[in-house]
Order: C-alpha cells, then sequence, then structure tokens
C-alpha cells in the first residue's frame, strides 16, 4: 500500500479500542472511528461516524469510503452475571449478525483487509497443563461468547472467498494493562489492602496478553504480507501461575502478597459449593497459547515484558488513587 493507508475502527471507546486509538493516531495512518450514538467521550482528533448499531439495513457506505483496512474490536464480550432471557441469541445477534453486515459491506466497499479481535475461548476454556492451545487446533467454545466468535470467524472467512477482501483473525486471552477493570482489577485491590489469600499452591500456567504487546500485533497485521488469510494466538508469551501472578502484583504494589497454601482439591469444591466454577477455573485451571506460529510467521515477538507490563498497570492503579 503505497498511499496513506485509511484505517477504520470499530470498538473504538472500549479498553482495547480505546489503546490502538491512541498509537494509530501518531503513526501514519488515516485513522477513522465507527461510534455508536451514545458514546460521547471520543478522541476529537479522530473522524468519527455514529450510528445506532452494525446490524439490520444500517448503510455504512460513508464511514467505509475508500478505507483500506477494518479493524473489527466491537462485540458483546463475555458476561459475569448474565442477566439477558436469551443470552445466546444476544451473543450471536451482536458478535454474529453485526460482524457479517460490517464484513459484507467492507468487501462490496473494496477494503483490501479486515481485521477480527477474537477470543481463545474460541479453543475452549482450559488446556491441559503443558498442552497449549494453538491456532490450528480444532475449535472447543463452551460458552455462548466463544460460539459466537467461532460463528464470527467461520462468516468472515467465507465472505473473505466470496469478495476476495482479505481476512486477519486474532484470538486473544485476558487483556490487561493501565485502567483495566472487572477481575482483574478486583484482585489489585485485594492485594493493595493485604487481604489473605488462599493460592499459595496454585501452580497452573495461563497466557496473559498486554494491552500494549496486543495493539502492536494489531498494528502489525494492518499490512504484513504473511497475515493474509491467517488466525493468530496472541500472549505475552510468558505462561504464569495464579500464585505467581499475585506475587508479580503483590511486589509492585511495594508489598508482599499474603498468600495462604491451601489444598486444590478442596479449593474446587468451595468453589463449586458457592457457585462459582467458573471462577475455580479462571483461578485453578491451566490455559496456555502457542504463539510460536505467530511469531514465525510475522517476525513479531511481544515488545513489553511480563513483569515491566504489571509494574505499569499497577502503578496506573495506584496513581489514579484511591477513588480508583
Amino acid at each position: 500500500m503505497s498511499k496513506l493507508v485509511s484505517v477504520l475502527v470499530t470498538g473504538a471507546t472500549g479498553f482495547v479500542g480505546s489503546a490502538l486509538i491512541s498509537v494509530l493516531s501518531k503513526l501514519e495512518y488515516d485513522v477513522r472511528q465507527l461510534v455508536r450514538a451514545e458514546k460521547k467521550q471520543v478522541n476529537s482528533k479522530i473522524k468519527s461516524f455514529y450510528i445506532d448499531s452494525l446490524e439490520g439495513d444500517v448503510d455504512l457506505s460513508t464511514p467505509l469510503n475508500d478505507v483500506d483496512v477494518v479493524i473489527h474490536l466491537a462485540a458483546r464480550v463475555h458476561v459475569m452475571n448474565e442477566k439477558h432471557e436469551n443470552p445466546l441469541a444476544e451473543y450471536m445477534r451482536v458478535n454474529v449478525e453485526s460482524t457479517i453486515n460490517l464484513a459484507r459491506q467492507s468487501g462490496h466497499m473494496g477494503v483490501k483487509r479486515f481485521i477480527f479481535l477474537s477470543s481463545v475461548k474460541v479453543n475452549g476454556e482450559f488446556s491441559e497443563k503443558d498442552c497449549p492451545f494453538s491456532a490450528d487446533d480444532k475449535p472447543d467454545p463452551q460458552d455462548f461468547y466463544g460460539v459466537s466468535k467461532m460463528e464470527a470467524e467461520a462468516a468472515l472467512i467465507q465472505i473473505s472467498k466470496e469478495t476476495g477482501m482479505e481476512v486477519v483473525i486474532i484470538r486473544s486471552p485476558l487483556v490487561y494493562g493501565p485502567d483495566v477493570k472487572a477481575n482483574f482489577l478486583t484482585m489489585i485491590k485485594i492485594l493493595d489492602k493485604g487481604i489473605p489469600l488462599p493460592f499459595g499452591s496454585i501452580h497452573n500456567k495461563r497466557s496473559l496478553v498486554f494491552i500494549d504487546n496486543l495493539v502492536d500485533l494489531i498494528i502489525n497485521v494492518i499490512d504484513h504480507p504473511a497475515a493474509r488469510g491467517e488466525i493468530f494466538l496472541v500472549s505475552d508469551d510468558e505462561d504464569i501461575s495464579t500464585s505467581r501472578l499475585l506475587n508479580e502484583v503483590g511486589h509492585a504494589l511495594g508489598r508482599k502478597a499474603r498468600l495462604i497454601k491451601f489444598p486444590e482439591t478442596l479449593l474446587n469444591l468451595i468453589f463449586k459449593a458457592t457457585g462459582k466454577s467458573g471462577l475455580s477455573d479462571r483461578l485453578l485451571k491451566s490455559l496456555q497459547l502457542d504463539i510460536e506460529k505467530t511469531k514465525k510467521k510475522l517476525g513479531w515477538t511481544p515488545p513489553v515484558t511480563f513483569e515491566r507490563a504489571i509494574k505499569t498497570t499497577v502503578n496506573s492503579f495506584l496513581k489514579a488513587g484511591p477513588l480508583k
């Protein structure tokens, strides 16, 4: 691509989208963002297009006009306390129907490449220790979110065949970094308060990805010739146990994590008895990603180490103060 590459980002106000837009705006790209109409806080320096939704008969010809690359981040993410009466239908509407509509219109408008942020949940919920998932494994999603991402991937591959638009799929594990929310933020708060945790005997292995590493990979595949038509896994390239993660966060906070050695089998029973088997899987089981394909095909390695990433994340928490 010899001319200035035009990039349209969906989900630009989200955790990943905000970080991506921030970096793209400093590089040699013509950056645009597709934003839901109710979103008021957007990067004012970026050309913004407002829509109510991506599904249905929405006309995307204006935001897609003269766009080279679409980076599709918008999604209904994994919901911990699901309240929707038909969650599968909602996941399929947002994550599959919207993706299909955006991709079809992108292909018809001459978009050259469509980058889709998927999830390792397409591979499964957990892996056997030291037997990481690879990008070429047979999909085995275990929840509605994973199923919807798998269906979206399959639809994109078919649309690519029909239109000639290149598709690149990135499957990500848990993303963390400055301003992270949900369970990761809760963990930091608990450790900051010095509350003892019963995970001193947990030696599982889990892959995570720092936000800067994920953004770096997304930007790498915008025009990398070897990315065309590929599925890539991404991580910090260092698998860690729950106990090590807690210790690293504690160290970054300037206090020793108070980890109590507790039998894993008993912990598992307690989690299940209290209806928190999903949390048990995330804290006790392994979920490893093999990113050798990503590194070799793209000549890419994560630019930020795990230790530095944790320090950066925790420093952001500390600077935010007690209202964080």
